[in-house]
């Protein structure tokens, strides 16, 4: 075999693995869809070739472009990678801020046609649809043949520069940081309740793949001493996307197995297919775009995961020395210490359901809510007594949340209708009322994922009404979703830590760190969500896919996550739909202790009964505004509010 195409094979596979993880950086461990990522690895090739050329008044001026700095190695692959990332800034605050998943991905798309479109057509930039020739190889004389000494020290650099991007990526990835990543890839609008700044994950992730996809085309670039608009049309990024997928996104491993694979295994597999004068010129590289094409849609039905899963990342963790009340108790005394370990397994099987009535329906299968009964039995009447005393000694009674007149509007229809009341500091309190409304959306512009029309929201005395979902989450405002919302690839321990405030590995610093950074940190996360999963009684099921739960379990991780980010004032939407009964009740037994050591709850439910025993007072909506508000008791007695429940 000839020795240059041995080289030749190894450069593009190296260049080929960086791009890829980058893309799968960005696609598969962050979810953020880069239809435009060629551009990226474009401008990294196009800056080191100006950087490494003469001005273009050499060579007979015969071709015209920027710069021509004449810059040595390695300064010419150093500019590529930083003009990767600074050429992503613009698009993070253009896509990022105005567009979300599916049209940010065809924003980035049709921005990288346009981007070819200029380069190819303005001549004077950099050379038009001619391209850049002669660009000068690392460690050549300039003039000088290649010789096969020099030809391998590109090759190792090249491969050591891919193995140090894995690294790299692979050293984010498995931090605290990048589980916030994989949190907002498996739900944004979750991440974002937990305090996850959604914008600055994506910007990071961008710029950082941008600066990964320019090194590779640096790289590229001076290796072949050429490069032109046609090396970079749109559908190079489909080829790209189809290896990620294909080798497993989000697993590193997988994205290197994917660029062996599609670019470059494709490429060279095409020299071996027998060619006729009778056939079309074009038909082999058709062939190939038809059979990546192929490819793609069977990996995406058959097998979405790719050849390489995501390997489930498994947190040991210590059988407990003391046991408790799985919800009402207190937590064990001692809380065995507990570390990681990266696990194979790509799956886990469903486990039966424990402690529910195995995915109830929902509140819209349960048909309309029933209207409070007339009388009160006296163990009803005795619980309502008890609810506020327990209540009233974790706070001081002075409200920790006020609405004032909130308006929510969507499309001239208005949701919410000068809706106003107060949060007591430390109570538990309820908010009811029939099918539609409008709790559910009162709720989200509290917590800040819905905007307010009009009104104001102040939270201990400051006004939040504008402030952004995951700075409120930040303050202690955190809520839960109607539908459970778990983090379906994350198990249910990392669903637990994603929630955890303040960890030093949760930022793109203390990733780059290191474990030893922020080792200790986590420890404690983890000692304390194992705490928390034995009160609940879900510790056997730490190391699942929370997505493979049952209906009940899932709402139980939803509420354990919440109180790991440690809220003063939790927002529970629906948190005992379906769920046992009797379980139920034990978590409302837990959140009525909760607010006796000073946390307050606002709770949507439709089960009546669990107000009837836990909160004090009730908030009443009908129609979009507040009814009434008072003990269960004293509502029973109002027939406005029974009106409205057979009404609505």
């Amino acid at each position: 075999m000839n020795l240059f195409y041995v080289i030749n094979l190894l450069v593009y596979a190296a260049v080929d693995a960086m791009a890829c993880l980058g893309l799968s950086q960005q696609f598969g461990v962050a979810g953020v869809t880069n239809f435009g990522f060629i551009i990226f690895q474009a401008a990294g090739g196009y800056a080191a070739a100006v950087m490494a050329l003469p001005p273009d008044t050499a060579n007979g001026s015969f071709q015209s472009y920027l710069g021509g700095w004449g810059l040595p190695f390695p300064l010419p692959w150093i500019g590529a990678a930083v003009v990767g990332g600074v050429i992503a800034l613009p698009f993070t605050f253009l896509v990022g801020r105005r567009l979300r998943g599916d049209f940010a991905a065809v924003g980035l798309l049709v921005t990288a046609v346009l981007l070819n479109l200029l380069v190819t057509n303005y001549r004077p930039f950099l050379n038009g649809d001619a391209g850049l020739s002669l660009i000068p190889q690392p460690l050549q004389p300039s003039g000088a043949v290649a010789s096969a000494g020099s030809q391998w020290i590109l090759t190792l650099i090249a491969i050591a520069l891919a193995a140090a991007v894995f690294w790299f990526v692979r050293r984010v990835t498995e931090s605290p940081y990048g589980r916030s990543l994989r949190a907002m890839r498996d739900n944004d609008a979750v991440a974002d309740s937990l305090g996850k700044n959604l914008l600055s994950l994506r910007t990071v992730m961008l710029v950082t793949g941008g600066a990964i996809a320019g090194l590779s085309g640096g790289v590229l670039v001076t290796y072949i001493t050429t490069w032109s608009p046609a090396a970079w049309a749109y559908a190079e990024t489909v080829v790209l996307f189809a290896a990620v997928i294909i080798g497993g996104a989000g697993n590193h491993w997988g994205a290197v197995l994917g660029a062996v694979l599609v670019p470059v295994g494709f490429e060279e597999v095409t020299r071996y297919i027998p060619t006729s004068n009778n056939l079309p010129p074009n038909l082999i590289p058709s062939l190939e775009w038809v059979a990546i094409g192929v490819l793609i849609v069977v990996f995406l039905w058959w097998r979405p995961q790719g050849i390489l899963p995501e390997r489930k990342r498994v947190i040991r963790v210590s059988s407990p020395a003391s046991t408790a009340d799985p919800v009402s108790g207190s937590a064990p005394a001692h809380v065995p210490s507990a570390g990681w370990q990266d696990s194979g397994t790509a799956g886990a099987r469903r486990p039966e359901a424990a402690g529910d009535d195995g995915d109830r329906a929902q509140r819209d299968a349960r048909g309309p809510a029933r209207p409070p009964s007339p009388q009160a039995t006296d163990d009803g009447a005795r619980r309502s007594q008890v609810a506020p005393q327990v209540a009233a000694a974790g706070g001081d009674g002075s409200p920790i949340l006020e609405v004032r007149g909130v308006v929510r509007e969507f499309g001239g229809v208005r949701a919410v209708d000068d809706a106003s009341f107060a949060v007591r500091r430390g109570s538990l309190t309820g908010l009811i009322g029939p099918n539609g409304a409008g709790k559910s959306t009162l709720l989200a512009m509290l917590a800040g994922t819905l905007p307010v029309t009009s009104g104001r929201v102040v939270y201990q005395g400051q006004d939040v009404t504008s402030l952004a979902a995951f700075r409120r989450a930040r303050l202690g405002l955190v809520r839960t979703f109607q539908l459970a919302s778990e983090f379906k690839r994350l198990t249910v321990m990392e669903n637990l830590l994603s929630a955890v405030p303040g960890s030093r590995g949760d930022s793109f610093r203390g990733a780059v760190l290191g474990r030893r950074y922020w080792r200790a940190d986590e420890q404690a996360a983890i000692a304390r969500a194992q705490a928390v999963l034995e009160q609940f009684g879900l510790a056997q099921y730490a190391n699942h896919y929370a997505g493979d739960l049952s209906g009940g379990q899932r709402r139980l991780v939803e509420i354990m996550r919440a109180l790991m980010a440690r809220p003063s004032l939790l927002l529970l939407d629906e948190p005992m739909a379906g769920v046992h009964p009797e379980l139920a009740r034990r978590i409302g037994r837990e959140l009525t202790r909760l607010c006796a050591e000073g946390m307050t709850v606002l709770m949507v439910e439709h089960e009546l009964a669990i107000m009837d025993e836990f909160c004090d007072p009730v908030v009443v909506m009908a129609e979009g505004a507040v009814l009434a508000e008072g003990t269960m008791a004293q509502l029973r007695q109002r027939a406005e509010v029974v009106e409205a429940y057979l009404v609505g």
